[in-house]
């Protein structure tokens, strides 16, 4: 009888697990395991592995002849980790991507234990708080966009004034280019993030010709005269004034 191990898998498998492992480059540059020609060998046929994932369970049914890489990408729809994220153990040891079940001992409902790579928990933190930032300051350009827009159109309407030859007070040309100047600062306050920047950068040249704009309609309204508005006053006749007969 063949002396098996509690997870089921062979003798056999716990010698191969111990010699020293030989690896080959696949064409496609994957470095995996190098198997021994064994003519005795039995054909590849599908096994069911119980994967163990903290308070999780699964179960991944794949070929014998596959390896841990290939079961990792089977556990990525399961638990959402991308195979650069999965750490398998099996028989306490850490098996790379390369190693082949069947070269390993793993049987039929052999139990294999997977724990998330520390350092990709970091690095989803840090890309976390990066798409948090870029959120962030695409929400404070579409506020600075809004502002814009309403000052922009301001502008349109004192260029559309001058054009006419119509004075406009020089306080609301001061006045409109200091609010787009404020609008300047918040955009400077915002870190440059992602898509972000690009559309800083839009919002940026919108507020800075607005500006170029007021300060070419300022020198053209100091040479417009003012309009000088004169009323014309219309005399009317005093009203006629009704004599009442008063009868006893």
């Amino acid at each position: 009888m063949r002396k098996t191990g509690s997870d089921g898998g062979s003798a056999a498998g716990e010698e191969e697990a111990g010699r020293e492992v030989e690896w080959e480059m696949r064409p496609g540059g994957m470095l995996v395991q190098k198997r021994r020609v064994d003519p005795g060998a039995a054909a590849a046929s599908e096994v069911r592995v119980r994967i163990s994932y903290g308070a999780a369970k699964y179960e991944v049914s794949v070929s014998s002849l596959a390896t841990f890489g290939e079961v990792k990408k089977l556990l990525t729809a399961e638990t959402g980790l991308q195979p650069g994220e999965q750490r398998l153990m099996y028989r306490g040891k850490e098996r790379r991507d390369g190693e082949y079940l069947d070269l390993c001992g793993v049987k039929n409902l052999s139990k294999v234990v997977l724990v998330q790579d520390p350092t990709s928990l970091e690095r989803r933190y840090v890309e976390m708080r990066r798409i948090a930032g870029i959120q962030s300051a695409q929400r404070a350009i579409s506020d600075v966009s809004f502002e814009v827009d309403k000052l922009a159109d301001q502008v349109t309407a004192i260029e559309k004034s001058i054009s006419n030859g119509n004075k406009v007070a020089e306080v609301q040309i001061t006045t409109l280019i200091e609010l787009l100047m404020r609008q300047a600062v918040k955009l400077d306050c915002i870190p440059m993030e992602g898509d972000a920047s690009s559309q800083k950068n839009l919002q940026a040249k919108r507020v800075q010709k607005c500006v170029e704009t007021l300060d070419v309609l300022k020198i053209s309204n100091a040479r417009l005269n003012p309009v000088v508005v004169t009323t014309k006053w219309e005399v009317f006749d005093p009203p006629t004034t009704t004599k009442w007969e008063f009868f006893d």
